[in-house]
């Protein structure tokens, strides 16, 4: 028995038909598995020091076809930018404050102390430390207060209120920057210790700050009601990545 031409007709759309469904079925699967979609992560430039290199190589080997956005972003910036739906996560400096916040999970990816770097013809190059009061004495190098607001309270504390070498100093938003500039002998840059992780460069050297001053530590943050299998799949990917993140996570959302 033969079909008709126009079963054949309805044959041929009906197995397309089956084969549309089929597929669809696949990508309503991969999609709620977080294996398919947009991630818009901001991020300040030390973060892709650590830990974000070996996340985001894992997650983008494991979830080809997730399109992630990445924004260079100031810590001042981000929250704003997780409340108002424009980012879906983000790596700052500190917990987020102000209106809203109780609205983010924040949990810490890393610790820093603050640390010097100057270029290799600086008075302080080949010390192994610099005092507050060798600090104030020089021109410095610093992250703008808009930019980072708590790592500025911070120096102020540090240096005094009514520190100069502060209010002279050249600003630089992230810390390449900050290591370019004291290695064309601008000034003492001031940043975190991640900074000793950055690639090795001729002309500079590194010194700790005594006393040893602890800096804001690099948060994750994200809104609390989002429910994104594509953030989900990523938070996955920072739990195998950081451990102790992940068990921080579990302490946040009652998993312990």
């Amino acid at each position: 028995m033969f079909p008709t031409a126009a079963g054949e007709a309805f044959l041929t759309r009906a197995r397309r038909a089956l084969e549309e469904m089929t597929a669809a079925t696949i990508d309503a699967g991969r999609a709620t598995r977080g294996a398919t979609g947009r991630l818009r992560l901001g991020l300040i430039a030390s973060a892709l020091l650590d830990p974000l290199p070996d996340v985001l190589g894992r997650f983008g080997r494991e979830r080809p076809d997730v399109r992630l956005e990445l924004h260079e972003m100031a810590s001042g910036r981000s929250a704003a930018a997780l409340l108002a739906g424009e980012l879906d996560v983000a790596v700052r400096l500190g917990p987020p404050r102000g209106a809203g916040a109780e609205h983010l999970v924040s949990v810490p990816v890393g610790h820093d102390h603050l640390i010097a770097v100057v270029g290799s013809a600086h008075p302080y190059a080949g010390q192994a430390s610099v005092s507050v009061d060798q600090l104030r004495r020089q021109p410095l190098i610093v992250v703008p207060v808009e930019d980072e607001p708590a790592v500025a309270a911070g120096l102020r504390t540090l240096l005094g209120e009514d520190a100069a070498a502060l209010d002279g100093a050249t600003v630089a938003r992230d810390v390449h920057t900050i290591i370019g500039l004291a290695a064309c002998g601008v000034g003492v840059g001031l940043g975190p210790s991640r900074m000793l992780s950055a690639p090795r460069r001729p002309g500079v050297w590194f010194c700790e700050v005594t006393p040893r001053t602890a800096l804001p530590d690099l948060v994750l943050s994200f809104a609390d009601r989002d429910r994104s299998p594509v953030l989900g799949a990523f938070l996955d990917t920072v739990r195998r990545n950081c451990p102790d993140v992940g068990a921080a996570l579990d302490r946040r959302f009652g998993h312990a």
